[in-house]
């Protein structure tokens, strides 16, 4: 019994839910996170949309069994190494995927829609779009993007270009990472785990990762400087927050160039300590210059 258990927690990957703490950001930003009863509410669209992002790695786990098969990893996920049958599986995805639409439904229309919008996305990226290079990691990128909106319909706070745009580049840069890696299982065994593949090559991936960890330092350097943000946080302090932005990006690149290992990220923050500082470390100094005007 406990074994299936595991299996099943396996299969709906909770360990993926810290990409949805990306919900709380138009809150965090807007310095309304000591507002409680909104809180909640994010808390509660942080919950649907991590249901609904389960039944989208089920679907996505049961349109690769084939592919996941040859995979050194990913053989042994539930439903490539036959542990949880397939028809278990079309059920799971299906009670998860109700249940997170129908928490967003009573949230509102709007955050419903931009809910089941993300699915039928996903859909077509796990049947095609995932197979075509660049578009990958475009649709991979966008996913943060819709997770920073839901957070904005659920807590009326609106976006700024600032924080959408760093949102998605960062993400092309972790996508552009965890792409890596599946270049790097190719070349060691020469088995095609993934189509898109094609399209890529170390150099390529390399130079974009460098590229867009250039310009996600600049966009940040700049959103710190920015006079419409210093009036609006009512700080000229922000770019001290830099610091662990740096830190960050250059960890994540050392554990991809150096180490071979950025094929997680989500594992990546969970597991790597400096990883976990440059986060802690971000949100402390921002809580302290924003929240405390220190």
């Amino acid at each position: 019994m406990k074994t299936s258990i595991r299996e099943y927690l396996r299969l709906i990957r909770p360990h993926q839910y810290t990409k949805n703490l990306f919900i709380f950001l138009p809150q965090f930003f807007a310095l309304r996170m000591t507002d409680t009863a909104l809180f909640w509410r994010v808390c509660a669209a942080f919950i649907a949309f991590s249901l609904t992002a389960s039944a989208v790695y089920i679907m996505n786990d049961y349109n690769d069994i084939d592919e996941d098969k040859q995979h050194p990893v990913k053989r042994k996920r539930p439903l490539a190494s036959g542990k949880i049958s397939k028809r278990s599986a079309v059920f799971m995805l299906t009670v998860l995927l109700t249940t997170g639409l129908s928490m967003f439904l009573a949230m509102g229309e709007n955050i419903f829609y931009l809910a089941l919008f993300y699915f039928i996305i996903n859909v077509f990226y796990s049947v095609k779009l995932k197979h075509i290079a660049i578009v990958d990691i475009f649709i991979v990128a966008s996913g943060f993007v819709i997770r920073l909106f839901a957070g904005s319909m659920v807590s009326g706070v609106e976006l700024s270009h600032w924080i959408i745009l760093m949102t998605f580049l960062l993400a092309l840069f972790l996508a552009l990472g965890k792409r890596r890696d599946d270049v790097l299982l190719f070349i060691k065994d020469s088995t095609v785990r993934r189509r898109s593949i094609d399209g890529y090559n170390i150099q390529f991936i390399d130079y974009s990762m460098i590229i867009m960890a250039s310009v996600v330092i600049v966009a940040y350097i700049m959103y710190t400087v920015s006079p419409e943000i210093i009036s609006k946080l009512h700080s000229n302090h922000l770019y001290l927050t830099t610091f662990f932005v740096l830190l960050g990006v250059f960890r994540y690149m050392q554990l991809a160039f150096v180490q071979h290992s950025s094929g997680a990220p989500a594992e990546l923050l969970i597991r790597d300590s400096y990883l976990q500082l440059a986060i802690l470390g971000w949100i402390g100094s921002f809580v302290m210059i924003i929240y405390l005007n220190y």
